[in-house]
């Protein structure tokens, strides 16, 4: 079992919108410091008097050198945070949960698919295969997103092209937008993709984490070399109380980084 850790102060450093209903936060300790996070990992952000929730790292370092977590509006907990506002406190306990296996990655050409605010899990993997560029091949980016308004990172994605392929597309486009329009499977189409030398690395809704693997190990890739963030109910962050169970998997202990060999079939049990 994870080790239980009692949340540790943390304070709102720095607030910034993304999107209407989505922001990003900045946290710094105010009393005691949690170990480093790993890309990938989540923490359990406690808002005082409502409750806590998961909520994974969108970058290990920010602008004041704390974690940045991005939280959309959708439920009691997160709609508190993302009224956070710099000063506010926090109860913040982890790091919890796998990362990326960046290790498996090294030496080879790094797919990022993102899916809505999928991205922001997969945002450090891109921060550290930018900031190391000897240590991979190519890197692609791929995002999907629902409309051109609902698309976090926007200025930061673009920051990135030049350095990497960068592809995004929308389910409903709206007047003006010039890109593509469609799921994000269909961005696989424009990439020379070579089977053998790439690692993927998949985060979004289940449904389009399921299809952009399968479609992938269908374009050669080894099912080990696709990795996925998978995400079901957290309540305790330690594997005790069963909520993300995945068959024989909790995703809490076991994920929510799992690669797509161990959880194939898995997926296409609409039960578990």
């Amino acid at each position: 079992m994870t080790t239980v850790t009692p949340p540790l102060p943390y304070r709102v450093a720095d607030a910034w919108a993304e999107t209407a209903d989505t922001r990003s936060i900045e946290l710094v300790p105010a009393g005691g410091e949690l170990a480093p996070f790993s890309a990938g990992q989540f923490a359990m952000i406690y808002a005082f008097g409502v409750g806590e929730v998961p909520v994974s790292v969108s970058a290990l370092r920010g602008r004041h050198g704390g974690l940045v977590h991005t939280v959309r509006a959708v439920g009691a907990v997160s709609t508190a945070l993302y009224r956070l506002r710099p000063g506010d406190s926090v109860g913040l306990s982890g790091p919890y949960g796998t990362g990326w296996d960046l290790e498996a990655a090294a030496g080879h050409d790094v797919l990022v698919v993102g899916g809505g605010i999928g991205l922001a899990p997969l945002r450090p993997v891109v921060h550290e295969v930018l900031a190391r560029p000897a240590a991979y091949g190519r890197l692609a980016v791929l995002v999907g997103t629902r409309t051109p308004a609902d698309l976090v990172y926007r200025d930061e994605i673009e920051s990135w092209r030049g350095r990497a392929r960068v592809e995004v597309t929308v389910d409903r486009p709206g007047p003006g937008w010039p890109g593509a329009v469609g799921v994000v499977t269909t961005l696989l189409d424009r990439l020379d993709l070579y089977p053998g030398r790439t690692c993927a690395l998949v985060c979004g809704p289940e449904v389009m984490m399921r299809h952009t693997a399968r479609d992938l190990v269908t374009r050669g890739l080894a099912p080990q070399r696709v990795q996925v963030s998978l995400e079901r109910t957290m309540h305790c962050a330690t594997g005790h109380c069963g909520h993300c169970q995945l068959g024989p998997l909790l995703l809490c202990r076991d994920g929510p980084v799992v690669g797509y060999d161990r959880v194939a079939s898995l997926l296409l049990v609409r039960e578990l």
